[in-house]
């Protein structure tokens, strides 16, 4: 094969065929005496692994992995691969804790109003227009300190009042507040509880978030079907390369 065959069947250039090769995405091309290069069916096998990685694991890792296989180290290919599976499981976890959070809070707003009203998280208030942090503080039963941590990681962000300076909780901050709390009784850490919050602090109205994590879950789901289809290819071209072992080799699981 040329690496316009290779290309054509994926849409890409043959430039990007010979940068896969350069940057070891597939196995390195035989040469004729003239120097063209020359490409099989494994080279195809491992393009084709390649690019169904990239959808499942990112082209970073998808890079690592097949780099990894072509230096003969099959476990470390392995342990990426296990580690993105590691990832998606924590994600749809903390998509999970998120959704229980959205509907405890949806159902505490509905019970002050209209049941089934679409709520305006931006709305919600505890009673005042604003509260302290000492109020927030007992409001969640945890300490002013532990607040101050949250605002420290990027979780709350509230603002200061003009002449006091005093830290002002609105209705937004409280909602932040209660959906980390959860977050936080549920073993997350900082860190994650941070990138929930703030990629949800946007959204208005209940119909807005809950949308937005139904989005967050069919990307989930795309991934997980992207990693079965890469496992497919990854497959196929294992079982051209010598001296891999194989599913049905001998083994435990056999």
């Amino acid at each position: 094969m040329r690496p316009s065959d290779l290309a054509r069947e994926h849409g890409l250039s043959t430039q990007a065929v010979r940068n896969y090769e350069r940057d070891g995405f597939i196995p390195a091309a035989e040469r004729t005496d003239s120097g063209y290069r020359i490409y099989t069916e494994v080279h195809a096998a491992a393009l084709r692994a390649f690019l169904a990685l990239v959808p499942a694991y990112g082209h970073s890792a998808a890079g690592r992995i097949m780099r990894a296989l072509h230096d003969d180290a099959l476990d470390d290919a392995l342990t990426l691969i296990d580690r993105g599976h590691g990832q998606l499981r924590r994600d749809r976890e903390t998509l999970d804790a998120v959704r229980e959070a959205v509907d405890h809070l949806m159902a505490e707003s509905d019970g002050a109003g209209t049941p089934g009203r679409p709520v305006d998280l931006r709305s919600r208030s505890a009673g005042s227009d604003t509260l302290t942090v000492g109020e927030l503080a007992r409001r969640l039963s945890v300490t002013p300190a532990t607040l101050r941590k949250w605002e420290d990681s990027g979780i709350l962000a509230p603002e200061r009042d003009p002449l006091t300076a005093y830290r002002v909780y609105r209705a937004s901050d409280v909602r932040d507040a209660e959906l980390a709390h959860l977050l936080r009784r549920g073993g997350y850490p900082l860190d994650r509880i941070s990138t929930v919050v703030q990629q949800i602090r946007t959204a208005g109205g209940t119909d807005t978030l809950s949308g937005a994590l139904d989005d967050w879950r069919r990307r989930l789901t795309a991934r997980g079907l992207a990693m079965l289809d890469a496992a497919t290819h990854l497959g196929h071209y294992l079982s051209h390369c010598p001296g891999v072992p194989t599913a049905q080799g001998p083994g435990p699981y056999r």
